[in-house]
């Protein structure tokens, strides 16, 4: 059981309710609406030692990402302005690029790997993800490394 993954992405949906009360009663706190750990909790319906027993353990996604160094993969097309598009979404978003690797394109595409520090975001990765999906360049967009 040494080979055990420390860490698991799970759709919210399949967790217990427990861990999505403790995520939201952690949300509660950060934007405010809750003054204390026991504010949070009755807000959301548990008990403050559940709240401790989980606080660190349980983090959405996008937070785990936040202050981190993140790697995107991207696919785009051999066209003029298909990497300044991601780029400048990089920008607007607030993310700090690190480094830029594009290979040679083949086939009319070139693979490109962007690495970027998170913590100074506006927006939810999530958003700059969905973001440079969008871009009309490109073909793919994958988070390699976070």
């Amino acid at each position: 059981m040494s080979d055990m993954p420390k860490y698991f992405i799970v759709e919210a949906q399949a967790l217990p309710e427990i861990f999505r009360k403790v995520a939201r009663a952690k949300q509660a706190l950060e934007l405010r609406e809750a003054e204390t750990v026991n504010d949070a909790a009755r807000l959301v319906g548990i008990s403050r030692s559940a709240f401790y027993k989980y606080k660190d353990a349980v983090r959405p996604f996008n937070d785990m990402l936040n202050g981190h160094i993140v790697t995107f993969q991207a696919m785009l097309r051999d066209e003029p302005g298909a990497l300044s598009a991601i780029l400048n979404s990089f920008a607007i978003s607030g993310a700090n690029i690190l480094t830029i690797n594009q290979t040679i394109p083949t086939d009319g595409v070139a693979a490109v790997t962007v690495t970027a520090e998170t913590s100074g975001m506006q927006r939810t990765l999530e958003e700059l993800t969905r973001d440079l999906r969008a871009q009309g360049g490109v073909v793919k967009l994958e988070i390699l490394a976070g």
